[in-house]
């Protein structure tokens, strides 16, 4: 069977987080060519290319949905009105970003295809619920690369959830079974002592993530899903399901480090299930 492996590329690669709505364009075509390489050295690799919303979607959360819950709106209909015209806001923002990322994969002569989450996706109170993965499977099958990314969905309960790229693989993986899982982003490593960044951390398990909580910290920039601890969380959570997956989290913003990840090499920080 083909080698499957999930990649994402964090939004404080792709973007400039601490400026609204700003894509790296330089740094996004650099990426998209190491991409292409790496799949062009390795003709069974298959990917699930995922991206975060960075400064496009974490913006318009913060400026147009202040109010995350439709349940828990005061007002009427009014109000209600104002929130889904916020959502509209915040699909297009997180929309715009994966049009900049598909112009890169297009332009380097990847075959892909974009499956938006809001548009396929379903949650309750946060979760997904529903999701038909027949297009996924199609297009891995197919040879295509499916890119999915950080993006709003409509919530059965809450009226609608921002759910981030981790969130999204975390569903996935035990359906599609990849052998690894990548998440390229600034950082070098997950750090034991954030900000100050003297002490990279090289493996995280369940035993031993309580000692290591406290020095984790948030995300670079402005960042509505949680940030490293989440990321560090969620992976974890995932590695219960899918023992014996790795999954590193290191920097893609040194040349050449995707390319090198997605041949095996290891970088960065490893969580793994023991």
């Amino acid at each position: 069977m083909d080698d499957l492996v999930f990649l994402k590329l964090g939004g404080s690669l792709i973007t400039d987080k601490n400026q609204r709505y700003t894509v790296r364009l330089g740094r996004l075509a650099e990426l998209a060519d190491e991409i292409r390489t790496a799949l062009s050295e390795s003709p069974d690799l298959r990917l699930v290319l995922g991206h975060g919303s960075g400064s496009f979607g974490h913006y318009a959360v913060q400026e147009h949905m202040p109010q995350r819950s439709l349940s828990a709106a005061a007002g009427g209909a009014a109000d209600d009105h104002a929130y889904w015209i916020g959502y509209s806001e915040v699909w297009y923002r997180a929309s715009e970003l994966n049009r900049h990322v598909m112009d890169a994969l297009h332009i380097a002569g990847i075959p892909s295809i974009s499956l938006a989450p809001s548009a396929m996706v379903e949650a309750a109170e946060g979760r997904i619920s529903h999701w038909d993965l027949t297009p996924i499977r199609s297009a891995i099958g197919a040879g295509l690369t499916p890119v999915i990314f950080g993006d709003i969905v409509f919530d059965t309960v809450n009226g609608s959830s921002v759910l981030s790229t981790e969130a999204l693989m975390t569903h996935l993986a035990p359906l599609l079974h990849p052998s690894r899982i990548l998440l390229a982003g600034l950082e070098a490593a997950v750090w034991k002592d954030y900000p100050i960044r003297n002490e990279p951390i090289k493996r995280i398990t369940p035993s031993g993530f309580p000692a290591l909580v406290g020095g984790l910290g948030a995300s670079h920039g402005t960042d509505v899903t949680g940030g490293m601890r989440t990321k560090v969380e969620d992976m974890l959570a995932l590695t219960a399901a899918l023992p014996g997956v790795p999954i590193q989290i290191f920097s893609g913003e040194i040349q050449g480090n995707v390319r090198a990840a997605l041949g095996g090499a290891a970088l960065g920080t490893v969580i793994s299930s023991d």
